[in-house]
Order: C-alpha cells, then structure tokens, then sequence
C-alpha cells in the first residue's frame, strides 16, 4: 500500500475512533478521512479501513448474538418444512430485501465513493447532512411498528439508506436509525434491524479487500487496530442502544455539525 505505513500507536488510535464511530451515529469512515489527514497519510489505507469495519462486525455478532441465533434457528426451520421461530425468518427475508440496494449502490458507485475518500472538505460537507438527520429523529415518538408490522417497503428504505452512507461523512447507523424511525418502526427495531443489517455490508466489503493483501500494512499492526476496534466498539454499542431506546439520537447531531465544521474550515 502507498503512502505513510500506519504504526501500532496509530493502529490503536485509529481501532478506538472506528470502535466509538461505527456505532454512535457520527459517521466512523467521516473520522478515518480526519485523523488520516491529520497523520499524513496522503491516500486512504482502504484495508486498513475495513479490517477495522471488520473489527466492529464482530462485536454487532457478539452483542446480537441472541438475534443471530433466532435468525439461523429460523432458517434452519424454514429449510425443514416446520416453520418455527417466526420472527427470525422475518428477520431474515428483510434484512436480504435491504440488502440489495446497499449491494447494488455500492457495486455501481463505488470507484465514485472510495475517491471521496481523499477529499475531506466533502466529508466535512456529508458530516452536516448527518447532523441534520440525526436533528430530525428528536421529532419521532417511540411509539411505532413491531417486527411483526415492519414491511418490506420499510427494509428496502434502510437498506437504500445504508447504501447512500458509504459516502465518508455519513453515519451508516445514524442513516439507517434514523430511516427505520421516519418509516414508523419503534427505536429498539429501528436499532437492532440497524446493527442486524450491518453484518452483511461490513462482511462483504472485509471479503472484497482481502483481495488487496498484499498490498495491505503490516499484519500484526492490522490485528491490533481490529482488536481495540472491537472492545471499544462493544461498549458503545451497548450505550447506543440504551440511548436509542430513549430516545437521545439527535444529541449527536451538535457533534456532528462541530466536526464536520472543523473538517472544512481546518483541513486541506
């Protein structure tokens, strides 16, 4: 890979902002652009990037793993011809409608999103944006569609919505909470269909990159960025999820009005 090499300080450094950033919807690829800038590293470390993504990936598995289980067990009955565990096979088919969009957005455009990545001024821009939806949420009650009345039309929105945040800048989860809100789902929904959805995009994306390998840093300094991505991410996704419920989402948007200032005005 060209450009500066990423040392174990910065790996760590780097594993906490995309642990705290994945989840809390401030937009985790808007910070990498940030602080990569600020360490010189001229072109995006694009590996280095989604084996961090790969780091937070495991912690959704870990802290959802009770919805995963619900997921499988459902598939598994579904394959049988018993149809247990209902709402894991629901989960199921609307997480792969969702899906589609955010494949076929990221399959057609995405040379168009990985060069803005080298342009911090447009994320700074994209950080606004995000602020803004996040504002909107403070509109939105907690009282809203279960599972069980969650429809197809509703997964199709998110899943467009993730597709758009693989523009640096824009909060995949602030995007598509904030989507499951304005489609009328309650806030515990809108947050685990959120983190639950995650886990095909990030794996995919991890799956694609391995492909540049051999271009990519040093290995042992990757896994240390992964490793500190995933416990400091468990831990925020915990406390995301209880200010979800709360109904806190638009408290990020200060943050991210901040930051996205600071990127325009500072950055080059």
């Amino acid at each position: 890979m060209k450009g500066i090499e990423i040392e174990i300080s910065q790996a760590i450094f780097l594993g906490i902002v995309q642990g705290l950033t994945e989840f809390l919807p401030i937009s985790s690829s808007g910070h990498l652009v940030f602080f990569q800038s600020l360490f010189g590293m001229e072109e995006p470390q694009l590996f280095f990037d989604v084996m961090l993504h790969f780091g937070t990936l495991l912690a959704v598995m870990v802290y959802f793993r009770r919805d995963i289980s619900g997921i499988i067990r459902g598939i598994g009955s579904m394959l049988t011809g018993k149809r247990k565990d209902e709402e894991g096979i629901k989960f199921f088919f609307l997480i792969l409608v969702a899906t589609i969009p955010t494949g076929l957005m990221g399959f057609l455009f995405k040379d168009w999103f990985e060069s803005l990545f080298s342009k911090p001024k447009i994320v700074g821009g994209m950080l606004l944006i995000t602020g803004v939806i996040l504002m909107l949420t403070r509109l939105k009650k907690n009282e809203g569609k279960s599972i069980e009345k969650m429809k197809w039309i509703d997964a199709l929105l998110i899943g467009v919505a993730q597709g758009i945040a693989i523009i640096p800048g824009i909060s995949r989860s602030g995007a598509t909470i904030s989507m499951g809100l304005f489609c009328g789902l309650n806030r515990e929904l809108a947050g685990r269909f959120s983190f639950l959805l995650s886990i095909p995009a990030i794996l995919g994306a991890t799956l694609l990159e391995f492909k540049k390998m051999d271009s990519a840093p040093d290995i042992a300094t990757v896994l240390i960025g992964t490793a500190t991505a995933f416990v400091i991410g468990t831990i925020a996704l915990a406390f995301l999820m209880r200010l979800i419920k709360a109904g806190g989402l638009f408290y990020f948007s200060y943050y991210c009005f901040g930051v996205g200032l600071l990127m325009i005005l500072l950055v080059s």
